[in-house]
Parts: C-alpha cells; sequence; structure tokens
C-alpha cells in the first residue's frame, strides 16, 4: 500500500517502522480481541501486563542485556535523567566525571552539580566538539561515583568509537540518539540511558538499563519517581508507566528481531553513513567539521558555503519531498538524521538532491 510518506530526516522524534505503525493502526480501536485500545487499557491489567512483560523481554534480547541489570521503563526524557543520575549515584564520595563532547553531555554535567561536585574529565568546547577524546586524553578521578558520556551527539554529528576505560568508577552512558543502531556490551556500562524517540518508540518513554548493585543507595532528596530503586522493585509500574509507547518499543523489538538483529542493523547503517559522508567528502562544496575517527552514523552535519545556501537547500529539499534537515539551531547549518528506520533508499535520494543542488548553485 503507498502511503505518500517523505522521507523524514529528523533527529526526534524519528521515523517508526511502516510495518510497526500499521500493526499499531490496526489494533488501535480493538487490540488483539479485548475490546479496546492499549491508550484507553488500565496498565494493571493482564492484558496491558503481557504487553510491558514483552517488550521488557524483546530489549533485553535484541541488547543482549545481562541478568544483573534491571531494566526500567521511564518518562521525562534523557534530560530528566540528568538530574536522576547524580540523585541515584553520587552518593558515596559526592562527586563525578562528566567528559563533555556536546550540548547535551554539557548540560547533564550542568545538572549534576546541583547534587554533588562534578570533574570536567575533558571538554571539547574549546574546538567545537569537533572530536571525541583518546583514552589518554582523559583526567578521570578515581574516587569518582560514576563517568558519565554521551555515546553519540546529536546536535554536534559525533560518536565515541570506543568504550572509554574508567577502571573501577561505574560507567555511565546517555544513548538516546544512537541505540540500537548497533550491537554494544552492556556488561561495560554500569548504567545506561536514552529518550525512546530516536531508534525505539514515540516521545514520552526513558530507557534505563542499570546494575543491580547500584541501587538502594539513593539521596534522600530524590523524588519516588526518580528513584531507580523504588521504580525497578516495582516492575516500572510505581504509577501509570507510558503505556503507549511501551506497546510501540514492544512491537519495535518485534521488527528489529524479525529483520536480523542489532548485527544487521549496523550493517544498514554502516552503509547509509558510508553513502552519506563519501558524498560529503567528494565535494568542494559541502563541508563537515567532525573528524573522520569520530563521525556519528546517526547524525550527519553539514553545510553549503554560506548560511543562505543552507535556507535554500532546507526550502528546496521539503518541495523534493524531504523534511528536517535543518541543523540545530545553536549550530546552524544542515544535519541528516538517519536512523534505524531511514531506509538506504532515503539516504540514496538525499545525495542525489545534494549532487543536483551543488551543481546548480555552485
Amino acid at each position: 500500500m503507498e502511503y505518500n510518506r517523505i522521507f523524514n530526516f529528523s533527529a526526534g522524534p524519528s521515523m517508526l517502522p511502516v510495518e510497526v505503525l500499521e500493526s499499531a493502526r490496526d489494533n488501535t480501536l480493538n487490540y488483539e480481541g479485548c475490546g479496546m485500545s492499549v491508550m484507553e487499557m488500565s496498565h494493571r491489567s493482564k492484558v496491558y501486563d503481557n504487553i510491558i512483560q514483552e517488550a521488557e523481554k524483546g530489549l533485553r534480547k535484541v541488547m543482549d542485556i545481562p541478568d544483573n541489570y534491571k531494566v526500567i521503563f521511564m518518562q521525562g526524557g534523557a534530560t530528566l535523567q540528568f538530574a536522576c543520575v547524580p540523585m541515584n549515584l553520587m552518593n558515596k564520595n559526592h562527586k563525578a566525571d562528566y567528559i563533555v563532547t556536546g550540548s547535551f553531555s554539557g548540560k547533564a554535567a550542568k545538572e549534576a552539580e546541583k547534587y554533588g561536585k562534578v570533574n570536567i574529565a575533558w571538554t571539547g568546547k574549546s574546538i567545537n566538539f569537533s572530536r571525541i577524546p583518546r583514552q589518554e586524553e582523559l583526567k578521570l578521578d578515581p574516587e569518582a561515583d560514576y563517568v558519565h558520556i554521551c555515546f553519540n551527539n546529536t546536535i554536534y554529528g559525533s560518536c565515541w568509537d570506543y568504550i572509554p576505560d574508567t577502571g573501577n568508577v561505574p560507567l555511565v552512558a546517555d544513548l538516546s540518539s544512537c541505540i540500537l543502531s548497533r550491537p554494544i556490551d552492556v556488561s561495560k556500562f554500569a548504567l545506561i540511558y536514552a529518550g525512546a524517540q530516536k531508534n525505539v518508540a514515540p516521545a514520552g518513554l526513558t530507557i534505563v538499563i542499570v546494575r543491580e548493585d547500584l541501587l538502594g543507595n539513593v539521596s534522600p532528596i530524590t523524588p519516588t519517581m526518580c528513584d531507580y530503586t523504588i521504580n525497578a522493585e516495582a516492575g516500572s509500574m510505581h504509577n501509570t508507566p507510558p503505556c503507549w509507547c511501551i506497546y510501540i518499543c514492544k512491537l519495535v523489538m518485534d521488527w528489529i528481531l524479525k529483520t536480523g538483529g542489532l548485527k544487521e542493523r549496523e550493517q544498514v547503517n554502516l552503509r547509509k553513513a558510508e553513502i552519506l559522508y563519501d558524498c560529503l567528502d567528494k565535494s568542494d562544496f559541502y563541508t563537515t567539521a567532525i573528524e573522520k575517527g569520530s563521525r556519528s552514523i546517526m547524525n550527519v552535519r553539514f553545510n553549503t558555503p554560506s548560511e543562505e545556501l543552507d535556507a535554500k537547500f532546507v526550502k528546496e529539499s521539503v518541495a523534493a519531498g524531504m523534511t528536517n534537515l535543518k541543523a540545530h539551531r545553536s549550530t546552524g547549518g544542515l544535519r541528516a538524521s538517519i536512523y534505524n528506520c531511514m531506509p538506504v533508499e532515503g539516504v540514496e535520494y538525499l545525495v542525489a538532491f545534494m549532487k543536483k543542488f551543488e551543481a546548480e548553485n555552485k
């Protein structure tokens, strides 16, 4: 069936698989014969309990999450986790290391300052966040309660190409814009959190994956709904969870497993990134500031020779059947977010448009 859908390069909320959207549509009024929508049913019902259990089971299988980690479905986006992390973890020596590789890691560090001492172990601010630091550049404190990183930088278009060694200090990672894009060794992290609106589900759901030994040491000032221990013990249902988003998460896990798992996602995502970066590297019209070893395969930042041409590019791309290629207001320029559900054909279509635009505007 043709839906007249455009190629949506939004950084989030992003594209969802058509198969998932079709399934959700078909079950909107009457979910599997229960007589009501997932949006209407009680989160305490047996029907919904099966949905949330299957969502967690699917996520565990897709990411190969070890048994000694709790999976918590929360709300508030990754931004709320900027506060939840220190309230739950910065309670031994009351200090933490933050590696600032972009906008959101910087915001996370600033938020954490409300709850303890923050050491900036490295910052790329002076180089406009154009690369990821090497291990030897990190000024880590062995007495820190944890080390925090943002693994993929949505706004600047960079991504960690390795997992930093933090010794015995727990490593915390914001994976919002790269979760499920490729296999990752969860056991290398003490805590992972991610807003779901990139590769998992609609906005409104936040996933937290936390090692069990980190629970139970929460700051007494922590609001109940920010307490990982309480949420874990309640099976993510201390209060009404984001039921519809968790349902879509379940469908997306089914889709990933059906289409080859994260190894297949990685191959497709690498192919898309290769097509787009190859176009940029061969062009003397477009520029990208991120060093090759630090490039994101999810968010590709680039510019034309001028702000006027950037604006023209955005306007003409919309007319050509694409959307959301304007970059974040803090950086200007252009950005193509090519998450899991962006097909290779969409990137090929964008590259063809880019070549035509270059030829017409040199």
